[in-house]
C-alpha cells in the first residue's frame, strides 16, 4: 500500500508512445477483453508496429477494433486467440493466426504457472478511487490476472469506464504506466431476436424453475429467454458474462438473488458486454460482484448454487450427443470458452441443468444442426457424457443417462422436420434404432399440453404422447397386475414388446392420438413417469374413432380416466370426429362409470359379456356430465 499514492500515479503517467516503448521484439503481449479492449493504446501498437517483430497478441474475445491479423501485418505480429472472433476467423483458416483451445477457467492457470508467460498487458481500467484503486471494470475476466502476473502493465485510464465491485480492483502501485484516455466504451448491442430465437427462448423458459440461478452465454439465442422470464420468482445470476437483457429482469423483481445459496443477493460475472445504459447500471452498483473467471468459472464454485442453470450454444450436435461448437469440420470459428465450465459446473449443482441451444438448421436452411455424424475435423466440445438438454425451435430433448436409441429418436424428434427421416435413415444404418421404427408425420402438438388436479390434490401433467415415450408406456404396462391388462386387452400378455408398443408412441396426433399422464414434470425428464395414457385410432370408413385406456394401478379411482376421455373428446371434435367407439368387458364397471361421465349419450350393446360402445358427438344430443 502506498498512502501517497496520487505521487505515484502522476509519476507513471504519461503518453502512449512513450508507454508502449518498452515493448521488444518476439514478446507476448496481452490485450484486455470484448467491450474493454483499451482503444487509445491498441491504435498506438498499431502505429508503432514498424518497430516490432514477431508480438505476439494474446486476446480473448477479440470485438475486431485493431488489424492485428492483416497480411500486411504478418511480420509485425502473430494473433494467438482464445476465443475466435469474426475478426480472427479469415486470418486463423489462412494460417496467418493460431487458436489456442482451453477451458477458459484454466487460462489463468496457464498464466500464473509461466506455461502462457505475459510479458506485457494493455487493459483498461476506471480513474483511481480516494483510495488508489483503480476498477478494470466491465472487464475482469482473465484481464486482472494477466495485469498480475505480467512482467510490464500498462493500463488506460478511461474516464467511461464504470467503476464495478467485487475482486475487480488494482492498486496504482501494481500498474507500471498509466495513459489518459475519454473514448466511449466499445458498445454490444444483441441483435433482435428472430422467430426461431423466440421459439427456443419459450422453450427454454419452460425448463427453468423459481429460485434458479442462470448462466447465459452471448448472443441472440441464448439471451431469446429473457423476455419469457417475467412469471418467474426469485432468479439468480452467476455467469461469465451478461449483456443489457439482465437490467429488464432486474427492474421487474424477477432476479433478485434472494435464494441464491452462493453470495446471495449478488449477480456475479466476470465481464459484461453491451450499450451505455448497461456500463452505467453497473457502475458502482452493489447488486453486481465482478470477479476473475478462475472464480466465476470454476466448476466446482459453480456447482455451489442449487438449482444452477446453464444456457449454451452449439453449432452441431449428432445423434449420439456430441456436442461440436468451436469449429465446422476443419474450420475453426469460435472457442471454447467457458461452456464446458458451466456445463459440468450446472451438472453437479443441486437439482441443476445444463442445456444446449442451437437452431434446427443453418440460416440459410439448407443443412440441419443436428447431424447423424460429426463433419470430418470437427472437434467435440461437449462429450456425450457431459450432455443434458438440447433445445432446438421444435422442442426439447433430455438425453442425459440415456441410451443412444433413446437419445437419438429424442434428437431426431426436435430436427427440423425436412430432415427427420433422413436422419432416421442414418439412425437404421448406424444401427441406433429399430430397423422398423418409425417417426410421427407431423409436429409434436404443444398446444395440448396441460395441468390437472386429481381428486387427492396432486398436479398430473397431460401431453401428448411422443416416439421417446415407447419404453415409458412398456413400463407402465408391465406394472399392471394380470386382471387389469386382461380388461385392457382382452387376452393375458405375456410380453408387450417394441412391435406392440410402437403404434402405441409413433402417432400421427390425427387419425392416431394418444395423451399421457404424466409425474414428475418439475424434476429432469430422466425422472418422468407415464401412469397413464388414452388414446384413439379413427376409423376412415366411419370417421368414428375407437378409443382406450391404460391407468396405472396406484392411480386409478382418482379420476384420471374422466379426465382423459373428456380431454380426448375435446380433440377429436378439432379434429372433426363423428364420434368414439369403445369395447369394455361388462364386468369392467370403473370405465364403464367414466363413459357414463363423457358428456355426450352413450349407446351401448352388450355381447358375448362385452359392451360395444359408440359416442356421437352432436350437440343436439349432448349433455352435462
Amino acid at each position: 500500500m502506498i498512502l501517497n499514492w496520487h505521487d505515484e500515479y502522476q509519476r507513471k503517467l504519461t503518453d502512449p508512445l512513450t508507454a508502449l516503448a518498452r515493448i521488444r521484439r518476439g514478446a507476448r503481449v496481452f490485450i484486455g477483453s470484448a467491450c474493454g479492449e483499451p482503444q487509445r493504446l491498441i491504435e498506438t501498437l498499431i502505429d508503432v508496429s514498424k518497430n516490432l517483430a514477431d508480438t505476439e497478441i494474446i486476446h480473448f474475445l477479440d470485438l475486431g477494433i485493431a488489424p492485428y491479423t492483416d497480411e500486411r501485418f504478418t511480420e509485425n505480429f502473430r494473433h494467438n486467440a482464445l476465443f475466435i472472433g469474426s475478426s480472427t476467423r479469415k486470418a486463423i483458416s489462412e494460417g496467418r493466426a493460431d487458436y489456442t483451445p482451453v477451458f477458459l477457467s484454466e487460462i489463468p492457470l496457464l498464466m500464473m504457472s509461466g506455461s502462457m508467460h505475459i510479458d506485457v498487458a494493455l487493459i483498461t481500467v476506471s480513474p483511481p478511487d480516494k483510495n488508489g484503486y483503480v476498477s478494470l471494470g466491465i472487464s475482469v475476466d482473465i484481464t486482472k490476472t494477466a495485469a498480475e502476473v505480467a512482467e510490464y502493465v500498462v493500463a488506460e485510464v478511461n474516464s467511461n469506464m464504470p467503476r464495478t465491485l467485487g475482486d475487480s480492483f488494482l492498486h496504482v502501485s501494481q500498474i507500471d504506466a498509466f495513459v489518459e484516455s475519454s473514448v466511449p466504451l466499445l458498445e454490444f448491442e444483441t441483435k433482435a431476436p428472430t422467430d426461431i430465437a423466440r421459439s427456443i427462448g419459450e422453450h427454454l423458459a419452460d425448463l427453468i424453475e423459481n429460485e434458479s440461478t442462470i448462466q447465459t452465454g452471448v448472443g441472440r439465442i441464448p439471451n431469446s429467454v429473457f423476455p419469457y422470464l417475467m412469471n418467474k420468482r426469485d432468479l439468480g445470476v452467476h455467469t461469465e458474462t451478461f449483456t443489457d437483457g439482465i437490467i429488464d429482469l432486474i427492474e421487474a423483481g424477477i432476479i433478485t438473488g434472494r435464494k441464491k445459496t452462493l453470495h446471495p443477493g449478488k449477480v456475479v460475472a466476470s465481464f459484461c458486454m453491451g450499450t451505455r445504459r448497461l456500463y452505467e447500471y453497473v457502475d458502482n452498483n452493489p447488486l453486481f460482484e465482478f470477479h476473475p473467471c478462475r472464480y466465476v468459472n470454476d466448476p466446482y464454485v459453480i456447482a455451489k448454487n442449487d438449482k444452477m442453470v446453464s444456457i449454451n450454444s452449439a453449432l452441431t450436435v449428432d445423434l449420439t450427443g456430441q456436442v461440436c461448437s468451436d469449429s465446422l469440420g476443419f474450420l475453426f470459428y469460435s472457442g471454447i470458452g467457458g461452456q464446458v465450465d458451466f456445463v459440468r459446473g450446472s451438472a453437479m449443482s443441486n437439482r441443476g441443468k445444463s442445456i444446449m441451444v442451437l437452431p434446427s438448421t443453418t440460416d440459410d436452411g439448407t443443412k440441419s444442426r443436428i447431424v447423424a455424424h460429426n463433419y470430418p475435423g470437427s472437434g467435440v466440445v461437449v462429450t456425450r457424457g457431459d450432455i443434458h438438454y438440447v433445445v432446438t425451435e421444435y422442442g426439447v430433448a433430455y438425453v442425459h443417462g440415456k441410451s443412444i436409441r433413446d437419445r437419438a429418436m429424442a434428437l431426431i424428434n426436435i430436427a427440423h422436420p425436412k430432415f427427420r427421416d433422413e436422419l432416421l435413415e442414418a439412425a437404421k444404418l448406424q444401427g441406433y434404432v429399430f430397423k422398423d421404427q418409425i417417426l410421427p408425420a407431423v409436429l409434436y402438438p404443444k398446444q395440448y399440453e396441460t395441468y390437472w388436479r386429481d381428486k387427492l390434490g396432486i398436479e398430473v401433467f397431460f401431453r401428448p404422447v411422443k416416439p421417446t415415450d415407447e419404453r415409458a408406456i412398456q413400463d407402465m404396462i408391465y406394472e399392471l397386475p394380470d386382471q387389469d391388462i386382461y380388461t385392457r386387452f382382452f387376452q393375458n400378455l405375456k410380453s408387450f414388446p417394441h412391435k406392440l408398443a410402437m403404434p402405441l408412441a409413433a402417432i400421427d396426433y390425427n387419425d392416431r392420438m394418444a395423451i399421457a399422464a404424466v409425474t414428475g414434470k418439475e424434476e429432469p425428464e430422466s425422472r418422468e413417469q407415464i401412469v397413464a395414457v388414452g388414446h384413439y385410432i379413427r376409423d376412415p370408413q366411419t370417421n368414428y374413432a375407437e378409443v382406450a385406456f391404460t391407468t396405472h394401478k396406484g392411480w386409478q379411482d382418482r379420476g384420471i380416466g374422466t379426465f382423459l376421455l373428456q380431454y380426448l373428446v375435446r380433440i377429436a371434435r378439432e379434429k372433426n370426429i363423428s364420434g368414439f367407439t369403445a369395447d369394455v368387458l361388462a364386468r369392467n364397471t370403473p370405465m364403464m362409470k367414466v363413459f357414463s361421465k363423457v358428456g355426450y349419450p352413450l349407446k351401448a350393446h352388450l355381447e358375448y359379456g362385452v359392451y360395444e360402445i359408440a359416442i356421437p358427438f352432436t350437440d343436439e344430443e349432448k349433455k352435462e356430465p
